[in-house]
């Protein structure tokens, strides 16, 4: 059987939702982001959805091609609520079951956020279906030291986090209100603006050394089955989460991209050279897909 994990968020639901049923030998479980990485790493799973700075971080995962977590401007389940004008955050609560939306809120936060957009020219080919790696003759530096962080448990009331700011993610981000909070940030729309490109949140991890065999085609074939039923799921799972079923839908088919072509992996390019800049990730990580391994061995 190969072990697979995900996380139980509404933006996960096109991706698992007859994942088994298209491999046999597909053994699936839920947990919450931050515990399927740390649940891969110690070798409990063979194939985790991770956050994209997870698989940074452990430097030996490859990704299943063409399927991922991500959006192209508005994410809606990434938001940062604030008490003060961005220029004027000083502490930010993170949400306890965040790593990436963490690192983006750290990255965002440094410098301003004023990090260096791509130059036009680039950003249009990229735009027409190029891929490969971003460079950049600036570097976003070090975190600046003048922002305090610390965690918000997934229980606790964000009201009452002490804090100029607090980060939500997922549904309890797209349920929030917070009206002590004056400002609310989507950080999918301000990674957009800085950058010109899609931001990829999470990732098919696949172990080092683990043979999806026949399993691998399942990832892809179950995200354009879950996205031909997306009126379906939203019906569902807007009863169980107090949504709208119509905002759901189109949350699943106009907010949130699920693909892993060429413009999302120069987002996910990006991402990690500023990570990696700002020491929230190892230096020298290649971003590789997924090979079977005895294919490998034969080129």
């Amino acid at each position: 059987m190969i072990r697979v994990g995900a996380v139980n968020y509404l933006n996960t639901k096109p991706l698992i939702e007859g994942l088994a049923g298209f491999s046999d030998r597909i053994e699936l479980s839920l947990d919450l982001p931050s515990k399927l990485a740390d649940r891969l790493a110690a070798g409990e799973l063979d194939v985790g959805l991770i956050p994209v700075i997870e698989f940074f971080r452990a430097g030996t995962y490859s990704m299943i091609p063409n399927v991922a977590i991500g959006s192209r401007g508005p994410v809606l389940s990434v938001t940062l609520f604030s008490k003060v004008p961005w220029g004027e955050i000083r502490s930010v609560a993170l949400d306890e079951g965040s790593r990436t939306s963490a690192a983006l809120t750290k990255i965002l936060l440094s410098s301003g956020g004023k990090f260096p957009n791509l130059p036009s020219e680039n950003r249009s080919t990229l735009t027409s279906g190029s891929g490969g790696s971003i460079s950049s003759s600036r570097q976003v530096g070090k975190l600046a030291a003048t922002v305090s962080y610390r965690q918000l448990p997934i229980d606790a009331d964000p009201e009452s986090a002490g804090t100029d700011a607090v980060l939500l993610i997922g549904d309890r981000a797209m349920k929030a209100c917070l009206p002590s909070y004056e400002y609310a940030y989507d950080l999918g729309q301000e990674w957009t603006d800085r950058t010109g490109l899609p931001m990829v949140f999470a990732v098919w991890a696949v172990r080092d050394g683990v043979d999806l065999g026949p399993a691998e085609s399942a990832f892809v074939r179950a995200k354009n089955d879950g996205l031909a039923k997306a009126g379906h799921i939203a019906a569902r799972e807007a009863k169980l989460l107090g949504l709208d079923a119509g905002y759901c839908r189109r949350y699943f088919t106009n907010i949130i991209h699920y693909d892993l072509g060429p413009v999302e992996m120069a987002g996910l390019n990006r991402f990690y050279q500023l990570a990696a800049n700002a020491g929230l990730a190892p230096e020298g990580v290649e971003l590789e897909t997924y090979h079977r391994p005895n294919l490998v061995a034969c080129r």
